[in-house]
């Protein structure tokens, strides 16, 4: 082990070879300088504590900060590819607040941890977000910090990358900006990996314009498109549904019950408790006797009062329905006072009301009237009407 001084003098000329920039092959001679200062500090690192280590990463950040900028970028260009560079030292250029230094890093280096690109993510500027979102393959845990937090350039490039793994919350929280946002609908809809129930909602919210850009971008869905937003809706949808392994395996299951004359209100009850939403709708259709689309309709719509005439058609206490209105697939995140005043909307209506209302939009779906607007949003105005 060489001794302090000897250390203090190999430190400081390893220093003059990294701020060299005129020497030929200065890159090359940097990147081996910056190695050694890793390798002094990294002398018996397994004996380090935690806290050791944490001052050990945060003298590398100063150390990098040290450098003049253009040192610092051509070295993260250099490292970013390299899978031999230094953890420590990779880290240091992540985390550098110039986005040039940190973006070549942070969108290829694979040294980085998941917790280093959890911190950058959580606490970074919206470059170091947008040079993450450009990653092969991005986590699930990662993309939500970055749809959380991200601005739409960087909620865009996540979207957009077929790499990027979302959690079901994550869909959650883009369809609900694709609302106001045309080109985010059309490459949230585009993702092959969109759970269905966030694909209905994404349609039903959309403009027929960019329904339709979905289905140009979606070839199997062309033939089935005839115009009316109701229509492509519940064509794409139909599509969708036909090819969906969940819808599958739910048809298949509440048919059992049909058959066997088993089927009831604790059924749909117990699936919506479980969350599970193609499980759910079937055996809500089946018992309310109306087509599958207006269920998925009635359970993901933002309203509480069009679920509610679906499940009083089909015979339901106010249990089902509370579990039908706290499902997540639908986002309502309804409080308790909420909850209280459907409640009482829902003791208020009845049954023969509801069946009505059913067969009047059931009636005038039939008539495909190209003006019609979405089943959901008139069963919704029908339910104001009639409970004031």
């Amino acid at each position: 082990m060489p001794d302090e001084t000897t250390a203090m003098t190999t430190f400081h000329s390893l220093i003059n070879e990294i701020q060299d920039t005129t020497a030929s092959g200065s890159t090359k001679k940097q990147v081996r300088a910056l190695t050694r200062i890793t390798d002094l500090f990294a002398a018996g690192s397994s004996r380090y504590s935690a806290q050791q280590i944490e001052l050990f990463d945060e003298v590398f950040k100063t150390l990098v900060a040290a450098i003049e900028l253009k040192t610092r970028v051509k070295l993260a260009r250099h490292l970013a590819t390299s899978p031999d560079a230094p953890a420590t030292l990779l880290r240091a250029f992540a985390f550098d607040d110039a986005i040039t230094v940190a973006a070549p890093v942070l969108s290829q280096s694979m040294a980085l941890s998941e917790a280093d690109l959890a911190a950058s993510a959580s606490t970074r500027s919206q470059g170091h977000l947008y040079a993450i979102a450009q990653r092969q393959t991005i986590s699930e845990a990662i993309t939500e910090i970055l749809i959380h937090r991200g601005e739409p350039r960087v909620v865009h490039a996540v979207a957009g990358n077929a790499g990027a793994r979302i959690s079901d919350g994550g869909f959650c929280e883009l369809v609900a900006r694709s609302a106001a946002d045309v080109q985010l609908a059309l490459r949230v809809g585009t993702r092959r990996d969109i759970p269905r129930h966030h694909f209905l909602k994404l349609l039903e919210t959309a403009s027929v314009a960019v329904c339709s850009k979905i289905v140009a971008a979606n070839p199997q869905f062309a033939e089935a498109v005839q115009g009316a937003v109701t229509e492509v809706v519940d064509d794409i949808n139909l599509e969708v549904r036909a090819r969906s392994p969940g819808h599958a395996k739910a048809r298949r299951k509440v048919k059992r019950f049909k058959y066997w004359r088993e089927l009831r209100e604790a059924n749909v009850h117990a699936f919506a408790r479980v969350q599970n939403f193609e499980h759910t709708v079937m055996a809500l259709s089946v018992l309310a006797g109306c087509p599958i689309e207006v269920a998925e309709r009635a359970v993901l719509h933002e309203n509480p009062g069009v679920v509610q005439i679906l499940a009083k058609a089909a015979g339901c206490s106010w249990a089902t329905v509370k579990a039908l209105l706290l499902m997540e697939a639908a986002g309502r995140r309804m409080s308790g006072k909420d909850l209280d005043r459907a409640h009482e909307n829902f003791e208020r209506l009845e049954i023969r009301t509801a069946k009505r209302v059913l067969e009047f939009y059931d009636a005038r779906r039939n008539a495909r009237t190209v003006a019609s607007p979405p089943v959901a949003s008139e069963a919704s105005a029908e339910l104001e009407a009639l409970m004031g």
